[in-house]
């Protein structure tokens, strides 16, 4: 459905995309991951036509964004990563001025606000002032807004941000709705937990390049392997260092090395010389952000 062709974008000396190039199937969830400041926005912000002046070309159903931008335009729906709804209006005023925006009108536009009010878990609010809602009802509203026209593509730029766990879970049933009735899915973020749960294929971006992209199970089968989970009073990365590449995370540390069942018997052996008892030590399979880090030694919220 959309075939990206050696996409490149500049901002002065700054290079924020550089000769991009992958696909998406139709029907399908794409997650395009990286940390802010990545390119990620940039990228959907020239997908959607909002950007204009870029190198190279994308093609949606076979048409140019460049040279047919309206006729891809409308068939898209686009939730920015900025919440933009008029505050001083109901939910389902914000809902009917966009709908119109799309060249909905009559019945047919009444009808497709309640099934989206519906869709978002937000019937019970529809004549409630938005300066009323909370974060995550903003943001379920922001992508009702952008469905009303049954968009072929839905273009979500880090959606999540911010909200309740309530939301989330609105958000991830709707998106699994958007697959189900067919629609392509691009899902733009930094927590990687959240692509590996919804999405079919991921993209890796860094600093403007596409370091690698594919079905999800074909990127955790090319990268993934077993790892050791370390977490021990008295230990740190430089002496875990000694056994392989160590990542630091939040509870512990993730040590990588070619052979973790004979390291892990040679840490246990050392452990007992030091008189160190550790709180956890395991194998656990490395996942997408680990896999993330190793292509890039970048943490996904070092900027954000």
């Amino acid at each position: 459905m959309i075939d990206v062709r050696g996409v490149s974008k500049s901002y002065g000396s700054v290079q924020a995309l550089n000769d991009i190039q992958f696909q998406i199937d139709e029907g399908s969830c794409f997650g395009l991951v990286g940390p802010n400041g990545a390119g990620k926005s940039t990228f959907m912000k020239i997908l959607v036509g909002v950007l204009q002046k870029f190198d190279g070309d994308i093609q949606v159903f076979n048409k140019s964004v460049k040279q047919n931008r309206q006729a891809v335009k409308s068939f898209i729906g686009y939730v920015p990563q900025d919440i933009c709804l008029e505050e001083l209006l109901t939910a389902k005023d914000n809902l009917m001025y966009f709908g119109r925006l799309y060249g909905l009108s009559g019945e047919h536009l009444r009808k497709r606000i309640r099934t989206v009010l519906d869709q978002i878990g937000l019937s019970d609010k529809a004549n409630q002032k938005i300066t009323e809602f909370s974060g995550g009802m903003k943001r379920r509203l922001n992508i009702g807004c952008a469905i009303l026209h049954e968009p072929s593509l839905v273009v979500l730029d880090e959606p999540t941000v911010g909200i309740d766990p309530q939301s989330r879970h609105s958000i991830f049933a709707l998106i699994q709705q958007l697959k189900e009735r067919g629609s392509t899915v691009i899902y733009s973020s930094h927590y990687m937990e959240e692509v590996e749960q919804i999405c079919n294929s991921v993209g890796f971006i860094d600093k403007g390049k596409l370091v690698e992209h594919g079905t999800m199970k074909h990127v955790l089968n090319k990268h993934r392997s077993a790892s050791i989970f370390v977490s021990a009073d008295g230990i740190g990365k430089e002496e875990l260092s000694l056994y392989g590449d160590t990542i630091e995370k939040k509870t512990g540390f993730t040590v990588n090395c070619d052979d973790p069942l004979l390291t892990m018997g040679k840490m246990i052996e050392q452990f007992q010389q030091s008189g160190i008892n550790p709180e956890r030590l395991e194998l656990s399979q490395a996942r997408l952000e680990d896999i993330f880090f190793y292509l890039t030694g970048t943490q996904l919220r070092d900027n954000g």
